[in-house]
């Protein structure tokens, strides 16, 4: 048993899971942030180059969302 197990009761790959949608939904809030920036000086570049990391971030944060979904239902790895 890990630390992570034994002070969360929570499997590490359930708390893995979790952790990277939480920061991948912050990071998606985030880079909300700066494309607004990016918009108010005029840098189209820039905002296309943030909305693609925030597309990549919902991507990752929707495919965390299955993982965790399946393992928490018993499912198993997919």
């Amino acid at each position: 048993m890990t630390t992570t197990e034994r002070v969360t009761a929570t499997r590490d790959e359930h708390f893995n899971l979790t952790s990277v949608l939480y920061h991948t939904l912050q990071e998606a809030e985030t880079v909300e942030r700066y494309i607004e920036d990016a918009r108010r000086a005029g840098d189209d570049e820039a905002v296309r180059f943030f909305e693609e990391i925030q597309e990549s971030d919902r991507q990752r944060a929707e495919r965390a969302k299955r993982l965790l979904a399946g393992r928490l239902a018993g499912g198993g790895r997919s």
